[in-house]
């Protein structure tokens, strides 16, 4: 059986990568029994290190939205050039407020 893809980046998920699911509207904002996403932990932490749980909630509540999000697209761009099991540090925040 193959690993799944993350919906994100494209890239595998191999079951000895760091993974996680994302809910497409956050829980604070309504989405606790909605839909989620398994990505790569690394796609889930970019996210959030990019929008806030309103901008979530709001406007990027789908997979092709978030890949439209300029900073996401740069990352994405970046992330698929690495192998499914990379990993790095996403350091503090760096949302503009």
């Amino acid at each position: 059986m193959s690993d799944p893809l993350c919906p994100l980046c494209g890239r595998p998920i191999p079951p000895d990568a760091p993974q996680s699911r994302h809910h497409l509207i956050p829980k604070l904002k309504g989405g606790k029994g909605g839909p989620t996403v398994l990505l790569h932990d690394i796609c889930h932490r970019e996210i959030h290190a990019t929008l806030t749980e309103a901008e979530l909630a709001q406007t990027f509540n789908t997979i092709e939205a978030l890949q439209s999000h300029p900073r996401l697209a740069g990352f994405l761009r970046w992330v698929r050039k690495r192998p499914p099991e990379f990993r790095s540090r996403v350091p503090g925040k760096r949302r503009k407020r």
